[in-house]
């Protein structure tokens, strides 16, 4: 059996302490980053593996983040997980993923769970809006850092990482107005959560700013699923005056509605345009290719992390609440461009 490596060996090889090695394998601030890279480019060479139990009864970290995210099977949220997991893993942290599935009692257990492992973190999206403030609360009081990223809740003392979906509706409505739509359906969300609300309030107001006019039928609330946009569609489509365009909030209900309107012999975008929100890969991949908002996930997912290593790192347990809304972008493709 070969020889298990330990710091005294790293620190030998590079003429260094033990304990200036310690404390670069830990990412303290007070070793330049100069050597804190060194040392651990040396300690993966030398394959050496750090005892973690060792390591969290030292420091009183059990270097484990949780991240709650309504479904895992979405490539938005599996990207966030990404941004997060690239930023965490190289400060020695491991990432434990729980899903929702937008179930108030799944996201209550799976907070429980995370505290009762020790988690050091939270970082989540809440499933739905009715979620009881108390369980985040209990959170707080144990000083565990909260970090909400895409939807939120607005609580005193907890940081956040969104998008500006106002401006990502805004601008997606007004790029429809722009190619001709005139009588323009939304397919919307849960309004009681933040995101969907402000979605619906940007489509709505670039209606009313473009001089058209606000038809409340036409904003119809569906859940973000296939089936659930072809049912939704059949119904804008059974109007007396069919929309000439729809925006969905997102690009699983927009699938859905292309579909039903395929299904009904309509032309994609000549009789009815469509737009979604989220950008997600089979979005561009389609033959008829789908516009949408980007909501930059990785970046998001990297930014939640650093809040959270910013909160983790605060030694003064004074918490400065951190809001951090990036810019969406709107991709535009086939499904709504009718006017080259």
């Amino acid at each position: 059996m070969s020889k298990k490596i330990t710091i005294y060996d790293i620190a030998k090889k590079l003429n260094l302490t033990a304990a200036t090695v310690s404390r670069a394998l830990n990412n303290n601030l007070k070793i330049s980053e100069n050597t804190r890279k060194l040392v651990q480019e040396t300690a993966v060479e030398m394959d050496y593996e750090q005892n973690t139990l060792a390591r969290a009864l030292k420091s009183g970290k059990s270097y484990n983040v949780g991240v709650i995210v309504p479904r895992i099977d979405s490539n938005f949220f599996a990207s966030i997980i990404r941004g997060i997991e690239e930023e965490l893993y190289p400060k020695g942290y491991h990432v434990i993923i729980c899903q929702t599935h937008d179930q108030e009692d799944l996201e209550t257990g799976n907070i429980n769970s995370l505290l009762n492992a020790q988690v050091d973190g939270i970082l989540m999206s809440i499933s739905n809006a009715k979620t009881k403030n108390n369980i985040f609360s209990n959170l707080s009081q144990k000083h565990i850092p909260l970090i909400f990223f895409d939807r939120k809740k607005d609580i005193d003392g907890v940081s956040s990482v969104t998008i500006d979906d106002y401006s990502g509706a805004y601008e997606a409505t007004k790029h429809l107005i722009n190619q001709g739509c005139k009588r323009i359906a939304h397919l919307s969300n849960d309004r009681l959560l933040e995101i969907y609300k402000n979605r619906y309030l940007g489509y709505k107001q670039a209606i009313i700013d473009n001089g058209l006019e606000f038809d409340e039928s036409l904003v119809i609330e569906t859940r973000s699923k296939v089936e659930e946009g072809k049912k939704t569609m059949k119904i804008l489509l059974d109007m007396e005056t069919r929309p000439d365009a729809v925006f969905s909030s997102s690009d699983f209900t927009a699938l859905g509605a292309i579909q039903e309107i395929k299904n009904n012999g309509l032309r994609i975008p000549d009789d009815i345009a469509v737009a979604g929100f989220s950008n997600e890969p089979f979005t561009r991949f389609m033959e008829l290719s789908i516009t949408s908002v980007d909501q930059s996930p990785i970046e998001m997912g990297r930014i939640a992390a650093q809040v959270f290593l910013e909160e983790v790192g605060n030694d003064n347990k004074i918490k400065t609440k951190k809001e951090v809304v990036l810019t969406p972008e709107l991709i535009i493709r086939k499904s709504s461009r009718k006017r080259i």
